[in-house]
């Protein structure tokens, strides 16, 4: 059972940044009529509900607001480079720096915020500076491109890496806090309203790419800038401290205190174990979030090269926005499965799924066998995009919940740099060796997940 907290206290050796921060950010509280929670950064836990759907929401907007930024930031690299006079390969070559930095970042990112809750009792504080700067790069891009000189073109791809490289500041930070707000049980029903309003936003690339080409790129980043701001906003006044409390089983009596023989040897069983377990937990989450990350990409590649070969009549973007589009309106029933099968077995199954029907695209030839495989791809992967997060955060203790996500997302952004050096435009590669590969990468991600039962829990170690 999870006891109540008293307020962190801030030794005078800890960093003064995170305690400068929170003294700054208490002289500016919520408004008497939003108090949800209680002030910061005191944590408070609900004991009365398993999950707490208003953080959820505000956490969604938050995930919804990171996937539209990508989208509009996707769409418009190549446009804004080639403008300043640089090569496809130079948009290529950034965003490859830009995740292979990330995959360092955010890991680093999700463990100060870790700190930051220790020593503050909030990690809110990191997302609101990560928010800030992100929101000023993103649109200071368009800026630089209406009102830079064009002798000092490199600027332009050093202000998109520091764009991406401010979104790790705070994505991990922000999305471990779905930890807080569901009991273990419940994570997958929880994380299936983060896959519902991330997908849909990720549709809009494939189906309202042109709409949001139109706006021009000021307009477009300023909306992304502000929707960041707006959904952290949405997240403070929430109350993103407040934490659920898992109720004792029926029948629970808590035990006697340890002796102090008994309290020496469970300290040496624990130290045993995490030299012995934790580095491979931590090796899992990372390869998993790596496999599942770039099979994902080999899905998309792999559509699109078999409908241009085998289904000429094809609208690519409308059914690649339909797999988005099933993928979001299968979170919620995949959410419940999860929840029913127990979210890892859903995963190994869905990963093994994947696998299978990336083996069945060479059977697409007409439209309607198209938007079948389409579907069946979009539902399925629902289960590996819901799991993403509740599998990391089983993966590591509560107190390293930002440590666990930003390993998972660090391997998402590995694999996204490993796709750009494959598929560059200077390489060819052939519809069924992408398959293969797809279909490979996958199987590894069912055994990567799956290796993780053989793991002691953590309560063991």
């Amino acid at each position: 059972m999870v006891g109540a907290r008293s307020a962190p206290t801030i030794n005078s050796g800890e960093p003064q940044l995170l305690t400068i921060l929170g003294r700054f950010l208490q002289h500016f509280p919520i408004p008497e009529q939003f108090h949800l929670t209680a002030s910061f950064p005191m944590a408070s836990f609900t004991a009365a509900r398993s999950t707490l759907w208003p953080q959820v929401w505000g956490l969604a907007a938050v995930q919804g607001t990171i996937a539209l930024t990508w989208v509009i930031y996707n769409l418009y690299l190549l446009k804004l480079l080639t403008q300043f006079g640089f090569s496809a390969a130079v948009a290529t070559g950034v965003l490859v720096i830009e995740n292979l930095l990330s995959a360092g970042m955010e890991p680093l990112m999700g463990s100060l915020s870790d700190r930051a809750q220790h020593w503050l009792g909030s990690r809110f504080p990191f997302i609101a500076i990560g928010v800030i700067l992100a929101s000023a790069c993103f649109i200071g891009i368009p800026l630089f491109v209406l009102w830079g000189n064009p002798a000092s073109r490199w600027v332009l791809p050093v202000l998109l890496i520091a764009w991406a490289l401010a979104m790790t500041v705070f994505r991990s930070p922000a999305l471990s806090l779905l930890g807080r707000y569901a009991i273990n049980t419940q994570l997958p029903k929880a994380a299936a309203v983060l896959t519902l309003v991330g997908s849909v936003a990720a549709a809009m690339g494939p189906l309202a790419s042109t709409f949001i080409l139109s706006l021009g790129p000021v307009v477009t980043f300023a909306v992304g800038s502000i929707s960041m701001l707006l959904a952290a906003t949405l997240l403070r006044l929430t109350g993103p401290d407040q934490q659920v409390q898992s109720p004792p089983p029926v029948g629970f009596s808590a035990p006697p205190p340890p002796t102090s023989q008994d309290a020496v040897q469970l300290a040496a069983k624990r130290t045993r174990g995490d030299w012995r377990f934790k580095t491979l937990r931590l090796g899992l989450v990372f390869a998993s979030g790596a496999a599942v990350g770039l099979g994902f990409r080999l899905v998309m590649q792999a559509l699109s090269q078999i409908l241009k070969v085998q289904v000429a009549s094809a609208n690519i973007s409308i059914i690649l926005g339909c797999l988005f589009l099933t993928l979001s309106l299968m979170a919620v029933p995949a959410g419940r499965l999860a929840t029913r099968l127990g979210n890892r077995t859903a995963m190994v199954g869905a990963a093994i799924g994947m696998a299978i029907l990336m083996g069945l695209m060479p059977t697409i030839h007409h439209l309607i066998t198209a938007f079948i495989l389409t579907i069946a791809l979009g539902a399925t992967f629902s289960l590996l995009a819901n799991g993403a997060i509740p599998f990391a955060l089983a993966m590591v203790p509560a107190a390293q919940a930002g440590w666990g996500t930003g390993l998972y997302f660090g391997g998402g952004a590995l694999a996204t740099s490993i796709f750009g050096v494959l598929f560059n435009p200077s390489t060819a590669w052939s519809v069924s060796l992408t398959i293969i590969l797809g279909t490979g990468v996958f199987l590894i991600a069912s055994l990567l997940i799956a290796a993780s039962y053989r793991l002691p829990n953590l309560a063991q170690l």
